[in-house]
């Protein structure tokens, strides 16, 4: 763990008061610069094409849409964007902003997300689009060419839209539309690392005109994704986020015992995702999974990303994380007892052990340059401990996750506010976790802040194995 030199602190002073710049235009009147005619002229479609897609997905049957032809000949908009929006989401924000959305571009480009899921648009929606251009429509090819998405929901909503997206890869549908953000979330991390902010604009109704026309005309950049395969003994069934999906053992494309080295039970469970940000595993993961919980039962206690960092505060020292030196619990101990981590360096074929401290109560695989709300547990370390330990730059695309390690909660807590860094453990072009059971019946887990409870077995282990999508996500840059 390395303390910050004096220049890492000026640069952490330098980053907080950009931040502070950014987010006081954020707050002003900067997008009034384009008025509401000038905006839904560039990014609304032409009637047919809405229609056609609103038909296409309603019906969820490409054809649906297909009655609705062009009169004449039409221009397509500049730059089409449709807007997904998880309407629950930002406490009283949601409904609000989709009011705001409806009222800047066509009603048919904003869909809702506990109406029309992405999977849908992209199969029924798209392929409409598609089929139009196939049959002659240079508007609908020229419109699906163009097209951008933007997401209004916090960092599990961006995922689900990209996974999505990220289907198109596998089909031979491309191009895929680049992703913008609109930040509803708690910790926004994904927002943050594209520049589109940490939280939902003060001055929003202007702000969101602001966002719409950046989304327009906004640089892209790459984004690594990374396929989770948990992978344990039948039997028990896991309630699992909707990250996280069953897969048939027979669909599996190795030789598991030969890929494994270990004879596995008759009968195994399989369940893959994808995730962006983060996986991670241990006390966050348990902290993070209490929270859901708390807020699903009592959902009048969550009303906004500052009410729910104030329970997730609370509930963080109700779980012993602070007091766990103090007490006996095994089940509060070091993830040493039931974890075996293993890695696959960057032009490497075999597989490593990292061997980390008993005091590692948590782990993270992490991907971007944000977790926790903004926060850099990795840090910037100094060229000469990166050349020491092998490190490179970290970066969104570069095809290596940064996976570190968090203690007790005291040193959690200085991580968190950045005045040290969190333990380094590796740079991993692949990860494999085996868990073992011992005095443990269990284990938490979480993507992307989506978390879920793992049952661990004491016969046989189950794995947790990350690798990297070969194709990556098109973001938009808020700059």
């Amino acid at each position: 763990m390395e303390s910050p030199t004096a220049d890492e602190l000026r640069s952490t002073r330098v980053a907080v008061r950009s931040s502070l710049i950014d987010s006081i235009k954020a707050c002003t009147f900067a997008g009034a610069r384009i008025s509401k005619e000038q905006l839904r002229a560039k990014i609304s479609m032409p009637q047919h094409l809405r229609f056609a897609i609103r038909d296409a997905v309603r019906h969820k049957n490409v054809d649906a849409g297909m009655s609705h032809h062009r009169d004449a000949a039409v221009d397509p908009p500049e730059a089409p964007v449709v807007v997904f929006i998880s309407s629950k989401s930002g406490g009283r924000h949601g409904p609000k902003l989709m009011t705001r959305l409806q009222e800047l571009m066509s009603e048919e480009q904003v869909l809702d997300l506990s109406q029309v899921k992405p999977h849908e648009f992209v199969q029924f929606g798209l392929g409409c689009l598609e089929k139009l251009a196939s049959q002659g429509d240079t508007c609908a090819k020229e419109t699906r060419e163009k097209l951008r998405v933007v997401v209004a929901g916090g960092d599990g909503t961006v995922g689900w839209v990209l996974s999505c997206l990220g289907e198109l890869h596998k089909q031979g549908r491309e191009p895929v539309p680049p992703t913008g953000i609109i930040p509803l979330g708690t910790g926004n991390d994904l927002s943050r690392s594209f520049n589109w902010g940490g939280s939902f604009p003060y001055n929003w109704k202007s702000g969101i005109k602001r966002t719409l026309d950046r989304v327009a005309s906004g640089q892209t950049a790459r984004l690594d994704s990374w396929n989770l395969r948990v992978l344990m003994p039948a039997g028990e069934e896991v309630n699992t986020p909707h990250c996280l999906k069953r897969q048939a053992v027979d669909d599996l494309s190795l030789d598991l015992e030969m890929e494994y080295g270990q004879e596995l039970p008759e009968k195994v469970s399989c369940y893959e995702g994808v995730f962006y940000n983060y996986f991670s595993i241990g006390m966050d993961a348990q902290i993070a999974y209490g929270f859901h919980h708390l807020r699903n039962e009592k959902p009048y206690l969550a009303q906004g990303p500052i009410s729910n960092k104030v329970i997730y505060s609370c509930y963080t020292c109700a779980q012993g994380w602070f007091c766990t030196p103090c007490i006996a619990n095994p089940g509060l101990r070091g993830l040493n007892n039931i974890l075996r981590m293993y890695i696959k360096r960057v032009n490497c074929s075999e597989w490593e052990q990292i061997h980390f401290p008993s005091s590692v109560r948590s782990i993270v695989a992490l991907n971007l340059h944000n977790y926790g709300s903004g926060r850099n547990p990795w840090g910037h370390p100094n060229p000469k401990y990166m050349e020491k330990k092998g490190f490179v730059e970290a970066q969104t695309d570069d095809g290596v996750l940064e996976v570190f390690g968090l203690k007790q909660g005291w040193h959690t807590s200085f991580v968190m506010v950045e005045l040290i860094t969190a333990k380094h453990l590796a740079q991993a072009a692949e990860l494999r976790f085996e868990f073992r059971g011992g005095e443990w019946m269990k284990s938490y887990m979480q993507m992307d802040g989506e978390p879920w409870k793992q049952p661990i077995n004491k016969a046989y282990s189950t794995f947790v194995e990350i690798k990297r999508v070969p194709d990556q996500s098109i973001m938009i840059s808020g700059e």
